[in-house]
């Protein structure tokens, strides 16, 4: 069975953030660590995929 995933944007300055529905519009996105960040929490990763309306 297929696993569907979903992608959601609540940044508002991303442009792939769809603002009716807080849905990114990209198929996937690209996570990467923070550099020097070692906290062991999700903090220490960002969407790599941002892009600045």
């Amino acid at each position: 069975m297929e696993k569907k995933q979903e992608i959601n944007c609540t940044v508002g300055s991303c442009k792939y953030n769809n603002k009716q529905n807080a849905k990114c519009t990209l198929q996937t996105i690209q996570v990467e660590p923070i550099v020097n960040r070692d906290t062991m929490k999700a903090d220490e990763s960002m969407c790599a995929s941002y892009k600045h309306i």
